[in-house]
Order: C-alpha cells, then sequence, then structure tokens
C-alpha cells in the first residue's frame, strides 16, 4: 500500500465531524464528574455508553464522500479505501476510549473488559450501517441518516428489547455474563455486515458492466 494512497484516503476521512463526536463524548463523561460529588458503578457505566454513543454517531460519517461518483472507477478496491478509513480512525479511537475510561473514578469504573466490548459493539454497528447505506444507496454522503437511525436504535432499544434478552444490565446483575454473550453475537453479526457491504456499490458495478 503506497503512501501516496494512505495519504489520499487519510484527507477524505472526516477529522472534523469524528472529533467533534470525540470532544462530546470525552465532555459526556467528564462534566458530570465536575458537578458530581461522587459517582456510582451505574452512573459510570451509563456515562460510558453514553460516550461511546457519541463517538459512534462521528464515526457513521466515516464513509462519507462527497466525491463518491468520482472515486467509484478509481483502480484501488472500496474495501480497501474502507479498510484504510477505519485503520486510521482506529488508533484515534484506542487512545479516546482510554482518556473516557480514565474520565470515570476507579470506584464507578465497570470492568472493562465488558464495557469496551459494548464500545466497539456500538462502533461496529455505526460503520456497519454506513458501509450498507454506501454500498445500496447512491447517497455519496449517508452520515446524517446513519447517525439518526443509530440514534433512534439506541433509544428505542432498552424499551423494545424483551427482558429474557436484555443488553443493558449492570454489573452487579446475575445476567451481566449473559449480556455480554449477547453484545459478542451483536458485535459478530455487525462486522459480518460491515465485510459483506464492503465491495463495490451494487449500483455503481451495474452502471459500468452498462457502460
Amino acid at each position: 500500500m503506497s503512501r501516496g494512497l494512505v495519504g489520499a484516503v487519510g484527507r477524505t476521512v472526516p477529522w472534523r465531524v469524528v472529533g467533534g463526536g470525540a470532544v462530546v463524548g470525552l465532555l459526556v463523561v467528564g462534566v458530570p464528574r465536575l458537578l458530581v460529588g461522587e459517582m456510582d458503578g451505574w452512573l459510570g457505566l451509563n456515562l460510558l455508553r453514553a460516550a461511546a454513543l457519541v463517538f459512534s454517531l462521528g464515526l457513521a460519517f466515516l464513509l462519507d464522500d462527497p466525491a463518491r461518483q468520482l472515486t467509484t472507477p478509481v483502480p484501488t478496491r472500496r474495501w480497501t479505501r474502507t479498510g484504510l478509513r477505519i485503520a486510521l480512525v482506529a488508533p484515534v479511537a484506542a487512545v479516546w476510549w482510554t482518556a473516557a475510561l480514565l474520565l470515570v473514578p476507579a470506584p464507578a469504573r465497570p470492568p472493562l473488559g465488558p464495557v469496551t466490548l459494548e464500545a466497539g459493539t456500538t462502533a461496529a454497528l455505526a460503520l456497519a450501517a454506513a458501509a450498507a447505506a454506501v454500498r445500496f444507496t447512491d447517497e455519496p454522503e449517508p452520515g446524517p441518516s446513519v447517525a439518526a437511525g443509530l440514534l433512534t436504535l439506541a433509544l428505542l432499544a432498552p424499551a423494545l428489547i424483551p427482558s429474557r434478552w436484555d443488553l443493558f444490565v449492570p454489573p452487579e446483575d446475575p445476567s451481566w455474563t449473559a449480556a455480554h454473550v449477547r453484545w459478542a453475537v451483536v458485535l459478530t453479526a455487525a462486522v459480518l455486515a460491515g465485510v459483506a457491504c464492503a465491495p463495490e456499490p451494487v449500483r455503481g458495478l451495474r452502471a459500468r458492466v452498462v457502460s
């Protein structure tokens, strides 16, 4: 992979939107810490969940490309460009998540592995939805629609998911481990869906065949 390709793809990444999501996500965790005397575990967990959602709303814009119709015919395949975008953002996401965790006082910090699984799943859902929008629509910038859908899903999920399949449980709940097995299943499904949607858009391929 050439430096030119990395630089070209890096310039198309919507860094302002991703950075905005990161900053707001940190504020979601940091501001309550300043306002609340002591955090409990349930508050710390929900603040991290909210921060992960906000950051993922920024990631929903990651595959936006205003020049999409011009970049479709380039020799480099879309899955390569998509994978490179994700690879460029991944270190930023890792540093951001570490900072978010450190903003939660240790006594209120939930188990790191499970809550990181939740955050990763939320991000994967955003990226999978963005990849699906790119593959099956002609919209060059589907980010706003994807973000709106993700936010709606996040708001409705706690009320719509049956209690026996609940995902949003506190650490002291007996179903905590089982809930995170379900989180892992959702993560796997999101990753597989994202990979399946990574190739060239269906309509773009048809247009090429016709031409």
